[in-house]
């Protein structure tokens, strides 16, 4: 084996295997995060804090609070703040992205049955889908339209479908199904790059000057983190698309996977509220049924 073949795949490997424990890491931290705020006990009458919880883990029990206040001086030099995951699952996927599908365009991402295209025009395709979806996401979210849940919801569940069935008709089914999660993945990283973690600093920035720091900053990374937190469960089904060809290579994949990310975000939806003590099993048997109709449909029309 020639020695760059062979340096590549080694590159791969280790690229694969950091993607896959850096993401991980970071869904972890979103549904730990967003459960600790949904469970917190929050009819507190206090100035400084807005909301007390109780953990446990290896034996020991751990007090959470959720401050109004910034905290003394001396720990804010030392917060631990939870950002390289998300910088390290989106570098090694954009690694991984180049490395895989850009050198070897011609062969995984450009299908000449659906589309004459040069793995150039293929590639720029691929990182304009992955920017011009950002910018559109990211003005949704800062217009007026975010204040309206439905509304917001609907418009980036018809994208969603538009830019799925758009895209299969360009590259080849693997690579179509793989760019959606690109592009979401991508927007989760934006997330916590432009948002979330800017957000953040200033919040320090102004604790560290004793001055009262603006809270639309932090109800805003928390939309961004809420936004995340319901976006896991479609992207963790399509970094693993490569295990069920019978769903990426059928003849409606990109609907298939429209009703996916429905499903899987009622699902998720299901386990925040439980996180609030809010109770609703008939939405998780929903989503259950709803999974259980697909597989049955895909079954009974096959391509």
């Amino acid at each position: 084996m020639e020695f760059i073949p062979y340096t590549l795949k080694w590159l791969e490997l280790i690229l694969r295997w950091g993607h896959v424990l850096f993401a991980i890491l970071w869904v972890g931290n979103s549904f730990l995060f967003n459960y600790l705020d949904n469970k917190l006990n929050k009819n507190i009458s206090s100035d400084d804090v807005d909301g007390v919880g109780y953990l446990m883990h290896s034996g020991y029990y751990y007090k959470l609070i959720r401050l109004k206040k910034s905290p003394p001086s001396e720990y804010l030099n030392n917060l631990v703040i939870f950002k390289w995951q998300s910088y390290l699952t989106f570098i090694t996927g954009i690694l991984l992205l180049i490395i895989i599908y850009y050198y070897n365009s011609q062969i995984l991402m450009v299908d000449k049955r659906i589309l004459e295209i040069s793995s150039f025009n293929a590639i720029l395709v691929s990182i304009l889908s992955l920017v011009i979806f950002w910018f559109i996401y990211d003005f949704l979210c800062k217009s007026k339209i975010i204040k309206n849940n439905a509304l917001f919801i609907s418009i980036i569940f018809i994208l969603l479908a538009l830019v799925s069935f758009g895209l299969t008709k360009i590259f080849g089914p693997q690579f179509a199904f793989l760019s959606v999660g690109l592009i979401i993945g991508s927007n989760m990283f934006g997330n916590v790059f432009t948002v979330i973690i800017p957000n953040q600093k200033n919040i320090i920035n102004s604790s560290l000057k004793n001055e009262k720091f603006d809270t639309s900053l932090s109800l805003a990374a928390k939309q961004r983190s809420i936004h995340n937190n319901y976006s896991t469960f479609l992207v963790l089904f399509i970094m693993l698309s490569g295990h069920y060809s019978f769903i990426v290579y059928h003849k409606y994949n990109w609907l298939i996977l429209c009703l996916v990310a429905l499903i899987s975000a009622v699902a998720r939806h299901y386990f925040n509220l439980r996180g609030k003590n809010i109770h609703r099993l008939n939405i998780l048997i929903f989503s259950i049924l709803a999974f259980i109709t697909l597989a049955v449909f895909l079954f009974i029309f096959k391509n």
